[in-house]
């Protein structure tokens, strides 16, 4: 790979946005390829207008992002000073108390909580806004072809031209069956990856509510988070709060209405002092997180230039994802020789 390629990504979540823009950096050719409207994955964001005529808006994806990593620390410090990210510093509150285990919450993370400005997905659109991505594309088989790679998709069928390298950026239960075909040991990888749903309801309100927090933990009923989106910085319009159900309570529920899954979360927010919403609005995500993430942190066939990258691979959360689509494309440019 000594001369410029043409690489395909295939997803615009923050792992295949990082891989592509550095991959772009160092001459390459990039498409990237998003089964969605726009850019950011799950880092997402939901917008209305009330009935008042006001607009509204609240994270339903990741609610915030930590940087441990040095990489990610001065990567996020350059989106502090674009403006697209700012600290977010709640009171918070744990309710319940978190067992031993992986699917406990407490407050023991880094004191620093980053979140995108004016909305979460602001950082992704920055990385995205000087890349080709193009959206309501759902890559449903990769073919080989001598030393290229053929794309096909739901909308368009055949993707013209073919691509020198593909790299697959999205959750292990999509990428299983699209390596299935073409890749055995990396199948084998996804295959291992239990991914869990979660319920999240965005809950509004024409006045805003009198709690001692912003932000809470929850370790016992159907809720494990709830937050004041419209405490975040940058935030404008009504009073917002964020319900995110537990992920063993949401995959027992992913088949329940949302009108039967919004009565157990108001209630059990009703519960820790909130009250019923003057609206709501939900998003039911399969793939929320992994329940063991691996910690390869991304993974690179040399002879058939096809990688993975994604929070999956690499522990989880943002910093996961971003650290992944780095790896890969820093694995990608040790081969470019």
């Amino acid at each position: 790979m000594s001369e410029p390629k043409h690489i395909a990504v295939i997803g615009a979540g923050i792992a295949g946005l990082s891989c592509a823009k550095r991959l772009q950096s160092a001459g390459h050719h990039v498409t990237v390829f998003e089964k969605s409207r726009g850019a950011a994955g799950r880092m997402s964001t939901k917008r209305g207008e009330s009935e008042r005529g006001e607009g509204w808006q609240c994270d339903t994806g990741a609610q915030y992002f930590t940087a441990r990593d040095p990489r990610f620390h001065a990567e996020v410090q350059r989106w502090v000073s674009l403006g697209v990210a700012s600290i977010w510093s709640p009171t918070f509150a744990v309710f319940g108390t978190a067992p031993n285990t992986s699917h406990g919450y407490r407050d023991n993370e880094s004191p620093q909580r980053f979140v995108g400005t004016p909305r979460m997905t602001a950082p992704a659109r920055l990385l995205a806004n000087t890349l080709t991505i193009q959206s309501q594309t759902t890559i449903q088989a990769i073919q080989r072809e001598g030393a290229h790679w053929r794309l096909h998709s739901a909308e368009h069928g055949i993707i013209a031209p073919s691509f020198d390298a593909v790299v697959l950026a999205v959750p292990a239960p999509q990428a299983l069956p699209l390596l299935a075909a073409i890749h055995s040991d990396f199948a084998v990888l996804a295959e291992q990856i239990r991914m869990r749903g979660s319920w999240a309801f965005a809950l509004r309100y024409d006045e805003p509510l009198a709690l001692p927090f912003q932000a809470a933990f929850v370790n016992e009923g159907p809720l494990r988070w709830v937050a004041e989106d419209s405490h975040k910085p940058g935030r404008k319009g009504s009073c917002c709060w964020l319900l995110h159900a537990s992920a063993e309570w949401s995959e027992a529920h992913l088949e329940t209405t949302n009108t039967e899954v919004a009565e157990h979360l108001i209630a059990a927010f009703v519960a820790l002092g909130g009250r019923r919403p003057d609206a709501w609005s939900s998003h039911r995500w399969r793939y929320a997180d992994s329940e063991k993430p691996l910690k390869l942190g991304a993974t690179w066939d040399e002879q058939q230039h096809l990688g993975v990258c994604g929070d999956w691979l690499n522990g989880g959360k943002v910093e996961g994802a971003w650290l992944s689509g780095l790896n890969l494309a820093e694995q990608i440019l040790s081969s470019d020789t």
